[in-house]
């Protein structure tokens, strides 16, 4: 197995997620499920919100769990809603998850064509069999027992365990759908092992972030439990909008939200207003 440095700079993946944006800027950091868009489904001024932020001098980043995508089919869906995007705005738990992983180490990769992405780009490789050194959880729609059994096999037999996220639940127009969270669930209850779990709200996607944030940055999403303590973890107000998976306020939240509004234009209305 090759050696991996857990002290490494991370987000050091590769020349496709190396950012040529400026070090530090003051930006609003979107969320994307549940703040710009329903699956396949915009929400209604999230694009004119982005140009409305972008003419107003604020950086723009695209902080997601989401693991699926591939960062041209991030590129190619923000652009047919109108928002062109630059290197190294798109950050995902994909290569979040990927900056935990050693290049030369085998990787057996449950998730869609973004993590598998991501994980080639850190100079490891994808393998479908349990000899792995790491098995990399996502979300994946054809998740079953066969995928379980090699995760299992593998994680018993030494290899580490990694979550792109935790998330329960996936919001979509119809409604909620399981999210990555429950696979990475079934896995952890069958081993008895727990995962690193890289995307929102933990450490591994916050080192990724900061590398071209400044302060004076806010996080946007609609789930406190992710961008909520995202945000807390990371020193940033948390704003909330109410059009994806939370519909109210919760007063046990610690800090409360330092906005709340229905959607993201009416945020950035009310805020640039």
């Amino acid at each position: 197995m090759p050696a991996f440095n857990r002290g490494c700079v991370v987000g050091e993946v590769s020349k496709l997620y190396r950012s040529a944006l400026a070090v530090t800027e003051i930006c609003w950091c979107l969320d994307l499920d549940g703040v710009l868009w329903l699956a396949d489904q915009p929400i209604a001024g999230s694009s004119e919100a982005v140009k409305m932020l972008r003419a107003a001098g604020f950086g723009v980043r695209f902080v997601t769990n989401n693991s699926v995508p591939t960062l041209e089919q991030y590129r190619s869906k923000l652009g047919s809603f109108g928002i062109e995007i630059a290197d190294g705005e798109v950050i995902s738990s994909s290569m979040a998850a990927a900056s935990l992983i050693a290049p030369g180490e085998r990787v057996y990769v449950v998730g869609g064509a973004g993590l598998r992405e991501a994980v080639a780009s850190a100079g490891a490789e994808v393998v479908d069999s349990s000899d792995a050194d790491v098995v990399a959880v996502g979300w994946a729609r054809d998740f079953n027992f066969e995928i379980i059994s090699k995760a299992l096999s593998a994680i018993l037999a030494g290899a580490r365990f990694v979550a792109t996220n935790d998330d329960p639940t996936y919001p979509t127009p119809n409604g909620l759908v399981p999210g990555a969270g429950s696979m990475v669930r079934s896995i952890s209850y069958s081993t008895g092992v727990e995962p690193e779990v890289s995307g929102k709200p933990n450490r591994a996607i916050s080192e990724l972030l900061k590398q071209s944030v400044g302060s004076g940055s806010v996080m946007v999403g609609d789930r406190f439990s992710t961008d909520g303590l995202f945000a807390k973890r990371a020193g940033m107000p948390f704003y909330l909008v109410l059009s994806g998976v939370t519909k109210d306020v919760d007063p046990s939240w610690d800090p409360p939200p330092s906005k709340v509004a229905s959607d993201l234009l009416t945020l950035v209305k009310g805020v640039l207003n």
